[in-house]
């Protein structure tokens, strides 16, 4: 089996996170390059892939600037950091393996996928839901007809009252201007299995949902801007602070919070940083709940509801058809299949597959079918191509439009439109 070399720009969590496969599968792949402008986070992925001083840059312009350091870059950097260095790599010769999304930018998307069609190289998108046993398994039962022709999927992605406060009210994807509409950022996972799920072109959009809760005028009375700064309510709140990031778990979201993970550095950034703020008095702009409807070509339809205001982070998806039903969580990792007439019920079960962590099993799928990809030397495109993302992406932001203009979208003329 070759060996695959990869260069990873962007040594936040996800990119470290998915190049952990190289540590435990040496003989498969080796990480040669690393760009990270954090000097910090640089240092740590050095060191904890061996790589010498002179492979790790402080950007990707003077990575792409030395000659081909490997066979594939891995790009993990902020949403708006996509396009860059995505083309760079294509244009240098490297395999592309790019976190979701794409783009913040739909023109960029659009040009993304254009460029994929064109190019020999792998371009793969990080949709890993698709790698899930899971979701797979769907796919299967649906393919084979178990429960008929397809009618009607319901799809709730549960983002957690606490998840939501960490990335998308204190967080790095609280705004649309710095990142991504929340239906981008955090659910064209989600649209992207439905469209795979439903086998079919989507045709229409339409969308609901606002910010309604993480607002100024929900704060407590005598709330200040930050927990530290003598909350009256800090026993009682959901949010304070304290409760979630100065604990002896210094696990994710804890450790996106500091570099360091002392007490004394952890005290300090939420006295300084973002994470210590109100929730109720913070700059974020995106929803904290959204219904999408979605109409494909077959006629099929599907309601999907991302939603802040969940204890659990979880998914769970009914699937409904002319013979049947399938219903599942992915984080129970249980599927149930209801048979029309007989009443026969199928429980199908995963015991091995790690529930919630590596998105159940779907960042190792991930890894080892780019790794494949890229041993084939580009020769096939993998279940998340760039060129089949951009459908998924379009979805998202028609969504975001209908959703602003109370609008119904209908997506073929939405994307002649973003071509124009």
């Amino acid at each position: 089996m070759k060996k695959v070399k990869v260069a990873l720009i962007g040594a936040g969590l996800r990119g470290v996170n998915y190049l952990e496969y190289a540590l435990q599968h040496p003989h498969e792949l080796e990480v040669t390059a690393v760009a990270e402008p954090n000097q910090e986070r640089r240092e740590n992925f050095k060191t904890r892939h061996g790589l010498q001083e002179d492979l790790c840059f402080a950007s990707w312009d003077d990575l792409f600037a030395a000659p081909k350091l490997a066979d594939a870059v891995l790009i993990c950097t902020q949403d708006k950091q996509h396009y860059e260095p995505t083309i760079k790599a294509l244009r240098a010769g490297y395999h592309v393996l790019l976190e979701k999304p794409m783009s913040p930018d739909a023109q960029e998307c659009v040009l993304m996928g254009e460029i994929a069609a064109q190019s020999n190289r792998v371009f793969s998108i990080c949709h890993v839901l698709r790698y899930t046993n899971f979701f797979a398994t769907i796919k299967g039962l649906l393919e084979n007809g178990s429960i008929g022709d397809l009618m009607s999927i319901a799809h709730n992605e549960n983002v957690g009252y606490w998840h939501q406060a960490h990335s998308f009210v204190r967080g790095n994807w609280r705004r649309k201007e710095d990142s991504s509409p929340m239906i981008l950022a955090k659910s064209c996972h989600d649209l992207d299995i439905l469209l795979w799920l439903a086998g079919s072109d989507c045709v229409r959009v339409s969308s609901f949902g606002s910010l309604s809760h993480f607002t100024s005028d929900q704060a407590p009375k005598g709330a200040p801007l930050r927990c530290l700064d003598g909350c009256p309510v800090a026993d009682d709140c959901l949010y304070y602070a304290p409760k979630q990031y100065l604990t002896d778990n210094t696990h994710w979201p804890t450790s996106a919070i500091s570099d360091d993970l002392s007490y004394e550095a952890r005290l300090k950034a939420l006295q300084e940083g973002p994470y210590g703020r109100c929730v109720y008095h913070c700059d974020n702009d995106v929803v904290d709940h959204q219904l999408v409807n979605l109409e494909f070509a077959s006629g099929a339809t599907a309601a999907f509801t991302m939603s802040a205001f969940t204890r659990d982070v979880s998914r769970t998806i009914k699937l409904m058809g002319t013979k049947g039903e399938i219903r599942g969580s992915l984080e129970k990792q249980e599927i149930k299949v209801i048979h029309f007439g007989s009443g026969k019920v199928e429980r199908i079960t995963f015991e091995d597959a790690g529930g919630h962590v590596g998105h159940g099993g779907g960042d190792t799928g991930l890894i080892k079918d780019f790794l494949k990809l890229v041993r084939e030397d580009g020769n096939s495109q993998g279940l998340t191509s760039a060129y089949h993302s951009v459908q998924s992406h379009m979805m998202a932001f028609a969504a975001e439009q209908a959703r602003v203009e109370h609008s119904v979208i209908d997506l073929k003329a939405f994307v002649e439109s973003i071509k124009a």
